[in-house]
């Protein structure tokens, strides 16, 4: 079982062996999401990139915007990978998507995709086929931007769901909701400094699910296991000028 992280580091350094036990298990779809305060997903997609060392330059990155994307091939230059923008693909037609999709390309990488860059994002997922596609913090299910209604569900259950959520850290008030494949869905509740496994499943448990473990939380048949989290995450993450 997969201990809470206690740095960002250690977080990061879980997500790359989630990352690389579920491409080994045939997974080619895979979601990262860092749910922490005050992380930029810039420096952390860095931090994370090393997991893809083996494909050197054929790791192809899209980014969100052109701005974004001109600021990593700035500051990423000793990088071996090829940068994107998803703004550029999507003011254009499908084709030109699908001509950023090179033959030579062997993973996808997309930083912090938002619901504005939906379409190119599943059309450059297509276009890449069985090839290793990763989405690193999206928030394509922005509800602000997609309403609650028939567009939010049919992006769920028409894209999203095609995709295998290998990491997961989401801090909450005194509770942590967690997942590193290959381990299940965790829930984690603080008890005097210290967090402790109240549930565990092999599906994301839903806001009402979640409501009622945390409800349910100090059941003294409820079985324990210590670990550890987070010391001052904002604090930290503050220090390190995330």
């Amino acid at each position: 079982m997969a201990e809470l992280p206690n740095t960002l580091d250690e977080a990061i350094a879980q997500a790359r062996g989630a990352t690389q036990a579920a491409i080994a298990a045939g997974y080619s779809r895979l979601q990262i999401e860092l749910l922490l305060p005050e992380l930029k997903p810039m420096p952390a997609a860095l931090q994370y990139l090393p997991v893809f060392s083996d494909v050197g330059a054929d790791l192809k990155i899209f980014f969100s915007d052109a701005g974004a994307a001109a600021l990593a091939k700035r500051d990423w230059q000793e990088v071996p990978c090829r940068i994107a923008s998803l703004d550029v693909a999507g003011s254009r037609q499908t084709s030109t998507v699908e001509e950023l999709v090179q033959p030579e390309d062997q993973v996808f990488l997309f930083v912090a995709p938002t619901s504005v860059e939906v379409t190119p994002v599943e059309q450059a997922c297509d276009a890449a086929g069985e090839r290793p596609a990763v989405l690193f913090n999206p928030r394509l299910e922005d509800v602000g931007t997609v309403g609650i209604g028939s567009t939010a569900r049919r992006i769920r259950e028409r894209f999203l769901n095609t995709f295998e959520p290998c990491y997961y850290l989401r801090p909450m008030e005194r509770s942590v909701l967690f997942r590193c494949y290959p381990a299940p869905w965790q829930v984690w509740l603080e008890t005097d400094g210290r967090y402790t496994v109240i549930a565990e499943d092999h599906l994301k448990p839903d806001s009402e699910k979640l409501d009622q473990i945390l409800a349910q939380a100090n059941s003294p048949e409820m079985p324990i296991k210590r670990g550890g989290f987070l010391a001052d995450l904002q604090r930290l993450l503050k220090a390190l000028g995330q």
